[in-house]
């Protein structure tokens, strides 16, 4: 495992942990890797000093000072309690977002809270249209990093 510390297209910095470097290059060439802030996948290595333990000896696994599950800081925390609030309350579509919202919208659909994903343009035209939707600041579950 490697920790790499990303930046995003907004210069949000965060870190994020990858099988290898390979495995980093890979799932951001494909856009699998977002800004843990703002959910863009314009994300790129940024200039981080490497990490080197001497307090242990090398048989001696450095433990962490806090499981990677837990957030970091109060906007992590607070990300994570808005992720799940929308997980927990709306019902996820997938790529099927803009014509999910807009059969809501015009009343073909049932009115209920969705959540999912839209291209760029796609996003555009709805708000143009009047449909109302806001950009998330996570990506689902199964892009995450």
């Amino acid at each position: 495992m490697i920790q790499f510390t990303l930046k995003c297209d907004s210069d949000h910095r965060f870190d994020s942990w990858f099988q290898s470097s390979a495995a980093y290059d890979k799932l951001a060439t494909a856009g699998m890797v977002s800004c843990s802030v703002c959910g863009s996948s314009k994300v790129s290595k940024a200039l981080m000093a490497p990490r080197v333990n001497t307090a242990q000896p090398p048989e001696t696994p450095a433990k962490p000072t806090r499981p990677l599950s837990e957030p970091a800081s109060d906007a992590e925390r607070a990300m994570a309690e808005l992720r799940r609030k929308v997980e927990a309350n709306a019902t996820y579509v997938g790529g099927n977002f803009a014509s999910e919202a807009r059969a809501i919208h015009d009343g073909s659909s049932p009115d209920r809270p969705i959540y999912g994903e839209a291209k760029p343009e796609e996003a555009r035209a709805l708000i143009e249209e009047g449909v109302p939707v806001m950009p998330l600041p996570f990506a689902p579950g199964r892009k995450t990093n």
